[in-house]
């Protein structure tokens, strides 16, 4: 229960790598407002899962990807729980095509969603941090196409390599207010999102030809999220943490073979 008595706050929290977030979160203590684009099912079950451990939740829709929509967000989200401790921002969009055909409207979507969204709600809940005192945790959910070129993801390896250099930025400007500000560079993670991209045939055929022999699941970036929250992390600020099963390793020789069952 490292996270005992703190408040986080988790975007894109409905499922996938958001759910996985909340829910380690509040395992490890924390009270959680659960934010989605919208009320849905999925949100309201993340509430009541997070509640069934005995912590608070609170469920904040609207749509992260707009300044207004943010401010509102925080807002609610700063008068549900009294303060933020810990921000998860997870809000992301991705859609594949080559490059040549591109649209440029597209494009723009993607950096809006995965880039322009995490600086508003960063910057908002980081304004709430200084002023509230006391520091705070800043952790962005990225992933491995920052730093690998994916073909036919031009515009999402653009916004979380974007995202990956603004974090690190924001992490050299809060030091002075013990705001501790970090990445998590997720590999191919089973989410409803990459099985709704690939397809449930596809997932289950490549899983074993990665090199720890697994896609990862939600709660390996959730128990990232919540290390990072905690005081453990309390001398990391401005990194980058791959948790990719050592997927970005695969050029170098790793194997699925070579990993102990």
């Amino acid at each position: 229960m490292k996270l005992l008595g703190r408040k986080a706050f988790v975007t894109g929290a409905a499922r996938g790598i958001g759910r996985g977030c909340a829910l380690e979160l509040a395992r490890a203590g924390a009270d959680v407002v659960v934010n989605d684009r919208e009320r849905s099912p999925q949100a309201e079950a993340v509430v009541a899962e997070i509640q069934a451990l005995g912590r608070q939740a609170v469920l904040v829709e609207g749509d992260s990807f707009s300044r207004p929509a943010c401010e509102s967000i925080v807002a609610r989200a700063v008068e549900a729980l009294g303060r933020i401790d810990i921000l998860v921002s997870n809000p992301a969009f991705s859609r594949r095509g080559d490059f040549l055909d591109y649209d440029p409207d597209l494009f723009d979507k993607t950096l809006r969603g995965t880039l322009v969204g995490g600086f508003h709600i960063s910057q908002l809940v980081a304004r709430q941090m200084v002023a509230h005192g006391g520091g705070g945790k800043i952790v962005f959910i990225s992933s491995v196409h920052a730093r690998v070129p994916y073909a036919r993801s031009v515009a999402y390896n653009a916004a979380k390599a974007g995202l990956n250099h603004m974090a690190f930025t924001i992490a050299a400007e809060l030091v002075r207010h013990r705001i501790n500000v970090n990445v998590i560079e997720p590999g191919w993670i089973d989410t409803p999102g990459e099985h709704e991209t690939f397809g449930d045939d596809a997932i289950r055929e490549a899983a074993p030809t990665l090199p720890w022999g697994r896609l990862g699941q939600p709660e390996d970036i959730g128990r990232a999220a919540a290390f990072l929250a905690s005081e453990d992390a309390d001398y990391i600020t401005g990194t980058s943490l791959l948790v990719d099963g050592g997927s970005w390793l695969r050029g170098a020789g790793a194997r699925p073979d070579a990993v102990p069952s």
